[in-house]
């Protein structure tokens, strides 16, 4: 039988600029069923899209124009995509091969 997923494949790196920043994303990743992987860096297997969105904007009530934090995405549209959060904006960068 083949594997169907229930979501997209979403890594986090993300730098906080103070502590409080910091433990308010890793709470709130950790909600978001993401796990620690590295220093600052997390994992999902799980996220659907209307999640992902959800996030994006819990991040922003958290964080501030000294935060970033990047999402690698996939599959979107069969694809690489990844957010960037940098002084509270977000832009999109689509991969093609």
């Amino acid at each position: 039988m083949p594997y169907t997923p229930c979501g997209m494949f979403v890594a986090v790196a993300c730098e906080f600029a103070n502590d409080d920043h910091r433990k308010a994303g890793y709470d709130l990743l950790a909600q978001y069923g993401f796990r620690k992987v590295l220093k600052d860096a997390f994992e999902s297997a799980t996220l659907s899209e209307a999640a992902l969105n959800r996030l994006k904007k819990d991040i922003d009530g958290i964080a501030d124009s000294y935060d970033s934090v990047r999402l690698y995405q996939y599959p979107v549209d069969g694809t690489l995509a990844i957010t960037i959060m940098k002084e509270k904006k977000w832009r999109r960068l689509i991969v093609k091969a």
